[in-house]
């Protein structure tokens, strides 16, 4: 049975996201005859429908949500409703930081809860299993809302996200032996004036030099780092680093 990452939508940032200038459906991963949607945005629903080929949303056998963040989590509720037949059958596990289900902002609806057949909290540094596949939670990101990377072990190989968080040293250590590093990155500079907690692309280059992944991938993109074009830069990234870096597109598979 193969195992592949879909990227169902590539935007980050604000304005990117309210004008689909990208499609902010998050990231569908199949492995280990396991199912999973990682930060379903707006429109994850209609994306896995007119994915091609379609990804049956009812056949999910987990959501993770890396924090609560609108667009990282705000289709969460109609997929669980879509696992679970509308509470006709107990199906699904999903995993979120405690604040995204226990919080002052709760994302999941309270009546949708027992339709699930679990919900699992992530905390920093801890193991988790959904059937046969194994994933690792990284240290707590710095960001505005309580966040985790996850960290695959697909055939073999470690298989890390790292979502948003602003860049600091320890990350690197947290996602050591990454075979494939995906990243999220939605600035291109970063000025110090600016404090947004999010990577810039130098936050990248530092954490991929350090890491050495066998390939990067880079996501999750805000509007200067499309105006400067995220195919290119990862092509200089490659030639600089001498580490495989590519751009994601909507749409685009990643075989594993």
């Amino acid at each position: 049975m193969s195992s592949f990452i879909k990227f169902l939508g590539t935007a980050g940032g604000r304005y990117v996201v309210a004008r689909q200038l990208r499609a902010s459906a998050g990231i569908y991963i199949s492995a280990n005859g396991q199912n999973i949607m990682l930060d379903p945005g707006p429109g994850a629903l209609v994306k896995c429908a007119k994915s091609r080929p379609p990804i049956d949303a009812t056949n999910l056998n987990a959501i993770i949500l890396t924090h609560l963040h609108i667009d990282h989590s705000n289709d969460v509720n109609i997929l669980i409703d879509a696992i679970t037949g509308g509470g006709h059958r107990k199906a699904g596990v999903l995993f979120a930081p405690r604040e995204a289900i226990e919080g002052n902002d709760t994302v999941v609806l309270k009546y949708l809860r027992d339709f699930l057949e679990d919900i699992v909290v992530l905390e920093a540094d801890k193991e988790y299993k959904i059937g046969e596949l194994k994933f690792s939670t990284s240290v707590r990101h710095q960001h505005t809302a309580e966040t985790y990377g996850i960290k695959f072990s697909i055939n073999g190989r470690r298989v890390s996200f790292i979502t948003d968080t602003k860049f600091f040293p320890e990350l690197i250590d947290s996602y050591k032996n990454s075979d494939i590093l995906i990243v999220n990155v939605v600035s291109h500079t970063l000025p110090e004036k600016v404090k947004i907690k999010h990577l810039s692309l130098d936050d990248v280059k530092e954490i991929v030099k350090g890491v050495r992944p066998a390939k990067a991938i880079i996501t999750h993109f805000g509007m200067t780092m499309l105006k400067a074009k995220p195919w290119k830069l990862a092509e200089q990234l490659s030639n600089e680093l001498g580490v495989e870096v590519i751009a994601a597109s909507d749409g685009m598979t990643i075989e594993l």
